[in-house]
């Protein structure tokens, strides 16, 4: 390694190791901006710790506490440290549920105070509304699963929850739950605050610009009550927060006492690309990037393109190929072999083109669904991706083996509880494969049937449980009312947009979950800047269309200069808050980050010189790297 290099690891390792001194402990926010060597420098924090004080942790049953994004990324993490015990690495679900779980009745006494506010909320509205209506009627269905829930909070002795999967039970906690539980206790319980740094004296919070914002600011409340006794170390850069439940304004938020070391240098990138990170961040920040000593040249090209209704972009596309590889003398930029990862900004764009849109469009439309629809969490995505899915494929294929494990482990007819309290198993048995046919008959035919359809075979037979999200659907798909309501746009609270979009959602053919499923498992041909978190590609083309995105948080446009900042985007601006062109300008970084060797933007406009002009004018790219494809 370059002995610059060399240098600047070595101090951020002295400045690490002072910081996790426990007799005199100081919390640390290390910016490590895109191809640094972030997890590197978190398993350098471990290493260290583990060398100073892990015998003693052992001895004491204490554990450092490490947080990151993804269950890859927490299994990348400990097989580094060779799964050693002190260390107990896991996702943000999983660590807020590790704290509050031995706490069921302070748990129960949480979810009725929120139960009680669900409903009365609920009934509110139902007051306001009208009577006879379809959204009157799901209402009555959603106060009358509140109710039940609430009233049989008594009766459970104890609360579950899985991390990875649909929570259903009658006991089961979810998500959101989860993390409200989680957040309110460290702010409000002394006893838990002082649990958690007994337990675990130092935080490493991994991808922190991304983690939970009201678990984020928890920690930060300890912190600051017991800075003498637990260390709080955030890994991270604000440029690269993609997640809309992430903190924003989180650099401004660190205490100034703490300290704030930085890597400069970007390992991934080659020289061009590095300067071009530099120049699209300069206006959000002061951190430059630098390239190692050795690195190459690379290449970036800006491809402009007139956006027309009757163009061929794929035709345009492999055009772009051809000339990238006459560009670089690359042969993977074309042919048969091409080695080239496509990465959109906009998920409409990766929707649309994988083949999911009509079923992920509405749920993005609302806010609160957006992180778990991108990471596959949302409450009743798992019912779909881990038990329908699954079960459906399983039938196409005649995988007999497969079928009977995806049954006994969700059925509700062979469940262990349902077997041993039933006069005839047989009969149950039976039951469950009459469902699974009947389910299965949709697909007669080579037939796609909708998301509904399967819901509602699933619903009537019994076959699992349904989650409770759905119970308003499956009511609305029951209602014989088909006359439309009158529409009254006055009348807001007359409407769910939450169970309007599940329920547009669900008219989606049932192929387009197999589709979004490959997506969000980064087995599709396209990426975006969440499935792309912390990846990299030799070759890497951006593709930025704002017409086929029809994003509303995002403006390529705005920021290239074809379209003036809405009234909306100067008021956020004057007020200090995010705006759709700040947003743009730090998934651009993001998704422009990813490349190790050579990048090609292509950027679809009806305003080609307007943007010619504005680039010339931010010297974001030299003139010999913007093309015309006409």
């Amino acid at each position: 390694m370059p002995d610059s290099n060399a240098a600047q690891t070595d101090d951020l390792r002295n400045v690490m190791a002072n910081c996790l001194d426990l007799d005199n402990p100081k919390s640390f926010f290390l910016f490590a901006g895109a191809g640094s060597g972030k997890t590197r420098a978190l398993v350098d924090a471990m290493e260290m710790f583990r060398g100073r004080y892990g015998q003693e942790f052992r001895l004491a049953d204490r554990m450092v506490a490490v947080i990151t994004y993804t269950n890859a990324a927490c299994d990348e993490i400990k097989h580094r440290i060779d799964y050693d015990s002190i260390f107990a690495v896991s996702t943000i679900h999983s660590f807020a549920w590790e704290l509050i779980r031995p706490y069921h009745e302070d748990i129960r006494k949480w979810l009725r105070q929120n139960l009680e506010m669900k409903i009365d909320d609920l009934q509110k509205k139902q007051q306001k509304g009208r009577v006879g209506t379809k959204a009157a009627g799901e209402r009555t269905v959603q106060i009358e699963l509140e109710q039940k829930r609430l009233d049989r909070l008594d009766t459970i002795k104890y609360f579950t929850y899985n991390p990875n999967g649909e929570n259903i039970g009658k006991n089961s906690l979810n998500h959101t739950e989860v993390i409200g539980i989680a957040a309110d206790f460290l702010n409000n319980k002394p006893l838990m605050q002082k649990i958690l740094i007994r337990k675990y004296p130092v935080l490493l919070i991994d991808e922190s610009q991304d983690t939970q914002k009201d678990l984020i600011d928890a920690f930060f409340a300890v912190q600051s009550k017991h800075s003498g006794e637990f260390c709080l170390a955030l890994f991270g850069d604000t440029m690269q927060r993609i997640y809309s439940d992430g903190k924003t304004g989180l650099k401004e938020a660190v205490p100034a006492a703490w300290e704030k070391p930085a890597i400069t240098i970007n390992h991934r990138c080659p020289k061009r690309i590095v300067s071009l990170i530099n120049s699209i961040r300069s206006s959000a920040d002061e951190h430059i990037q630098v390239p190692r000593e050795d690195a190459l040249d690379g290449y970036v090209r800006l491809f402009l393109i007139q956006d027309n209704e009757d163009i061929n972009k794929n035709a345009i596309e492999t055009e772009v190929f051809e000339k990238m590889a006459e560009i670089t003398s690359d042969d993977q930029w074309s042919g048969e072999s091409r080695e080239i990862k496509t990465l959109t900004l906009e998920h409409h764009m990766a929707a649309r083109r994988g083949g999911f849109n009509d079923f992920f469009e509405p749920l993005y439309r609302i806010e609160k669904f957006r992180t778990g629809l991108l990471d596959g969490t949302l409450n009743g995505i798992p019912f779909f991706s881990q038990r329908v899915l699954p079960l459906v494929k399983s039938l196409q294929t005649k995988d007999k083996f497969a079928i009977a494990q995806t049954v006994k482990k969700y059925s509700l007819f062979v469940s262990s509880d349902s077997l041993k309290t039933s006069e005839s198993p047989l009969e149950k048995i039976r039951k469950a494969d009459a469902a699974v046919q009947s389910l299965f008959s949709l697909w007669d035919g080579d037939s796609d049937p909708l998301l509904i359809e399967s819901l509602k075979a699933v619903a009537d037979s019994d076959l699992f449980a349904i989650p409770d999200v759905f119970a308003p659907i499956v009511y609305r798909a029951d209602s014989e009312e088909e006359k439309k309501e009158p529409d009254d746009s006055t009348k807001t609270f007359d409407s769910n947009p939450e169970i309007d979009a599940w329920n547009e959602a669900l008219s989606a053919p049932f192929s387009q979950i197999e589709s979004y499923v490959e997506y969000i498992s980064d087995r599709s041909s396209f990426g975006t800047h969440q499935g792309i978190k912390g990846l990299q590609f030799p070759r890497v083309m951006v593709v930025l269309d704002d017409n086929e995105a029809r994003g509303f948080m995002f403006s390529y446009d705005k920021l290239f200069g074809a379209k003036v900042p809405t009234s909306t985007d100067v008021k956020n601006e004057k007020e200090g808050k995010e705006t759709s062109i700040d947003r743009t300008r730090r998934l651009f970084y993001v998704t422009c980050s990813r490349a190790q060797s050579s990048l090609a933007i292509v950027v679809y406009t009806k305003e080609k010189q307007k943007i010619i002009d504005h680039l010339k004018n931010l010297k974001w790219f030299d003139d010999n790297e913007i093309l015309d494809m006409g």
